[in-house]
């Protein structure tokens, strides 16, 4: 079964022939290699491409390191990357005249001195160049900077909801349930029965994610790894900072963890895309906060198996979706801040600060959302609209809610719409 990814293979047509390397970047199995070497390949065919203009080489295929002169398992014993000489003369004998041609490499980061080799392709006229990578640096956000300015990064994430629901048998009600409970992994989404989907994704945190990041950073207490991931895991969309994190590791796991230890850690994590962190942001003083920050999962299918499917609450799960939304649709968000000073029952004069789950900018737009997953009441709507109702400023405010509702304006100019609306629809808070 086909799952179409058009919102990134647009991004890769909109990009043809731009001068620059195309480097798609996302977490392990979200369908990067599909994305280029199924997709975007049926796309140049379709546009007329010729085939024998459009050079597909996978780094990790045997068949394809036997065209040039490379054996996979002899790479695998000898802890060695490709030969860059030999896949050169490869691409040179391939090039037989002066018209375009595609080069979709995957898994570029196992030829060896992949950076050279790539920057002096795009010194040719004829090339256009589309890579992916899935470990070792491939997997840093910054991989961008290895083309010292000449890459151009589509970050992929796994299925939005739309993208699951193009492939979901059932309705979006009980197809919202199990996306929130078994993630948007293809592998897993494409996956019969509930027992193996939870397997796989199981074995894909310890084998595939877990095993990568400490290869990649040489880290030898991965104990200290995996439990900051449970404690992560159980606290999706909490406020925390590594002084924190240190003395929940003191107290509840008895270990002498340093808080500089665990922010190296959060930083790989967040390296490979496991998760991602929203910082505050102060509406009213126009400022960051730097600590704490909450953290979200890129797939909560994978948070989920990390606890063994234990702890599952809607409204966190319902934030957290709502956060990889808006995140694949380009936004930076973070958390919002409003400070109020107000009167107690003696007069005293307190500060108190209020949360905007979200801050959304793209541009010259902007949107604070509250996520809520019911609305019982007035007194809860109150709630929620109650930060808005103290920022001065004209941008749009939103709550999202799990009520099945039709979208409407307030009397103060707040739109409130539901779950399935928002992640359907695109174009949604624009409405």
């Amino acid at each position: 079964m086909e799952i179409r990814r058009d919102f990134y293979l647009e991004k890769l047509i909109k990009r043809k022939n731009n001068g620059l390397i195309k480097i798609i970047t996302g977490i392990r199995r979200c369908g990067k290699s599909y994305l280029l070497n199924k997709l975007f390949y049926d796309h140049l065919i379709d546009s007329g491409i010729k085939p024998d203009h459009i050079i597909r080489f996978a780094f990790d295929s045997a068949d394809d390191l036997l065209l040039i002169g490379e054996d996979l398992i002899q790479i695998e014993k000898q802890d060695r990357n490709v030969d860059p000489e030999k896949f050169m003369a490869y691409i040179r004998s391939m090039i037989i005249d002066n018209d375009m041609y595609y080069l979709l490499l995957d898994e570029v980061q196992m030829l060896d001195c992949f950076e050279a080799v790539l920057n002096g392709y795009l010194r040719k006229d004829n090339m256009d160049i589309f890579v992916t990578g899935s470990n070792a640096r491939f997997l840093s956000r910054d991989i961008a900077t290895e083309f010292a300015g000449r890459g151009d990064e589509i970050h992929m994430y796994p299925l939005s909801f739309a993208e699951f629901m193009s492939v979901y048998s059932g309705d979006r009600y009980m197809g919202l349930s199990e996306y929130m409970l078994y993630g948007g992994i293809p592998l897993v989404v494409l996956r019969d029965g509930t027992s193996d989907k939870a397997a796989f994704l199981q074995n894909l945190f310890t084998e595939i994610y877990v095993r990568d990041i400490k290869k990649r950073k040489h880290i030898r207490n991965i104990g200290e790894l995996e439990e900051l991931l449970d404690i992560l895991s159980s606290a999706i969309g909490s406020l925390t900072n590594p002084e924190k994190l240190k003395n929940t590791f003191h107290s509840v796991k008895r270990s002498r963890i340093t808080s500089n230890t665990i922010k190296k850690y959060l930083d790989q994590l967040e390296d490979s895309f496991l998760i991602e962190s929203a910082r505050r942001y102060d509406i009213k003083g126009k400022a960051y906060i730097e600590t704490p920050k909450k953290y979200y999962f890129t797939d909560l299918g994978l948070r989920n198996a990390r606890i063994n499917f234990r702890q599952f609450e809607r409204t966190h799960a319902m934030e957290n979706v709502i956060y990889n939304e808006l995140r694949m649709r380009g936004y930076n968000v973070d958390v919002g801040v409003v400070p109020i000073t107000q009167k107690d029952d003696n007069g005293r004069v307190t500060r108190k600060q209020l949360e905007v789950d979200f801050v959304c900018n793209l541009g010259s737009s902007r949107y604070y959302i509250q996520s809520a997953y019911f609305l019982p009441d007035n007194g809860k709507r109150e709630q929620e609209i109650r930060p808005f109702r103290k920022i001065d400023d004209s941008f749009k405010k939103i709550i999202i809610t799990g009520d099945i509702i039709a979208p409407y304006y307030d009397d103060h100019g707040i739109l409130t719409m539901n779950i399935y609306d928002f992640l359907l629809d695109q174009k949604s808070l624009e409405k």
